[in-house]
Parts: C-alpha cells; sequence; structure tokens
C-alpha cells in the first residue's frame, strides 16, 4: 500500500508517463505540495464523478472546508508520481509539474482535511501471452503510421512521433502516452484509464483514428 496526497479536478485525466503543469493558489493546495515535496509523497491527479451543494455562508473555516472537500468525489483509478516545484511566485502560488509514472487505486481514506490523503494500491494491467505482446506491437506501429500520416501538416508533432523515444517506446507505454496527446471528453479518457490492457487502449485509439479524417491533437 502506498499513501498519496490526492488533487481532485474536474475534468482533468492523467496518464502514466505524462507529465502534468499546474498552477496551484489555494492555500490548502500549496501547504499539500509543500507536504509531498518535503515527505517524498506522491502526488495523484485525478477526475472528480459528483457534485453536491456547497457549504453555507455561515460555515466555519472547518466546516466550509469539510463541505468544500465534499462538492466531488474523486474517481478510484488515477495516475501519481512525485511533484517537481519549478517556482513560487511573489504571492506564494506554486508552477509544478507532477510526474505521472503509475496509476493507483483508491483503498482508503487517511486524511480529509486540509487536503485529501489515500491509502493507495498499484492498478497494473492483465499480463500479456507472447502473442498478445507481438499484437500490441503491430497495432502501435500501425497508429505511429496513422497519426503521422494524418498530422503531416503539423510537423512539431510528427517530429515527436517519429522521436526515438516514441518510436522505441513499448507498446504498454505508448499505449497510455497516446492518450496524453489525443484531446477527448474526460469520462471517456477514465474509462481508457481504468482499461487494463494495452490491447484494448490501443485498438479504440486506431479505431477512433479510422473514423475521423484528422487527428485534434494538444
Amino acid at each position: 500500500m502506498t499513501e498519496i496526497a490526492l488533487f481532485p479536478i474536474p475534468n482533468c485525466v492523467t496518464f502514466p508517463g505524462t507529465t502534468t503543469p499546474l498552477h496551484v493558489f489555494e492555500p490548502r493546495y500549496r501547504e499539500m505540495i509543500k507536504h509531498c515535496i518535503d515527505n517524498d509523497v506522491l502526488l495523484g491527479v485525478c477526475h472528480t464523478q459528483a457534485v453536491v451543494s456547497p457549504g453555507k455562508e455561515s460555515d466555519s473555516l472547518e466546516e466550509a472546508l469539510s463541505s468544500n472537500q465534499a462538492t466531488y468525489r474523486p474517481y478510484s483509478v488515477f495516475s501519481a508520481g512525485p511533484v517537481a516545484l519549478k517556482q513560487i511566485l511573489e504571492d506564494g502560488r506554486q508552477l509544478i509539474d507532477v510526474h505521472a509514472n503509475r496509476r493507483y487505486r483508491l483503498i482508503e481514506e487517511v486524511q480529509r482535511l486540509p487536503f485529501l490523503v489515500y491509502r493507495c494500491e498499484e492498478f497494473n494491467d492483465s499480463p500479456l501471452t507472447a502473442d498478445q505482446l507481438e499484437e500490441a506491437e503491430s497495432l502501435k506501429e500501425k497508429l505511429l503510421k496513422r497519426l503521422i500520416a494524418l498530422l503531416a501538416n503539423n510537423p512539431e508533432v510528427v517530429d515527436l512521433l517519429e522521436s526515438e523515444k516514441w518510436q522505441h517506446m513499448t507498446a504498454v507505454e505508448f499505449s497510455f502516452q497516446l492518450f496524453g496527446l489525443l484531446r477527448m471528453e474526460s469520462e471517456v479518457q477514465q474509462k481508457i484509464l481504468e482499461m487494463r490492457s494495452s490491447i484494448q487502449r490501443l485498438q479504440l485509439a486506431l479505431e477512433l483514428l479510422n473514423k475521423i479524417p484528422g487527428a485534434n491533437l494538444q
């Protein structure tokens, strides 16, 4: 089990192998970032799934914080990784990068205030056979060729896809990092994040790309 500080952000789904830049301004989340850095605690950035009524104006600070925490419910599967503090602005706001490297699943809440901490377990893919690994690599090659053809007028992204890093990336790594590039609705991204097979993720990506005349990339 791993204790992870949780940063719930509506419509924000992160994938392993991607870096998420964030602008942190709320005091409790600035405290959370300091806690993560000082104690080598991982930070999980996750999409939220339920909204309830906010606290009343008459609430105490603790009641208001608790109520605000209750305005969202984090999805149980998310990506997490170490935090890099890039800059602290004059007013205390922070610019950070979250280097997501693994998927996790929430198991038990450890702390609610002033920020969420959960005990979590890794959420891994189901093992693939040798034949399935070969199939995944084949799908990866098809996707790379399809994307490069679709994005011929976007040399910056084409250069990225043709780089040694992307060309030699494993199919499993590619099946996550690909969705760090593709834009789609957050609910769809969350479903993809929860898939436990690189083949399933790659087949879906190929299906989506084959249905459209161009790729909508970030």
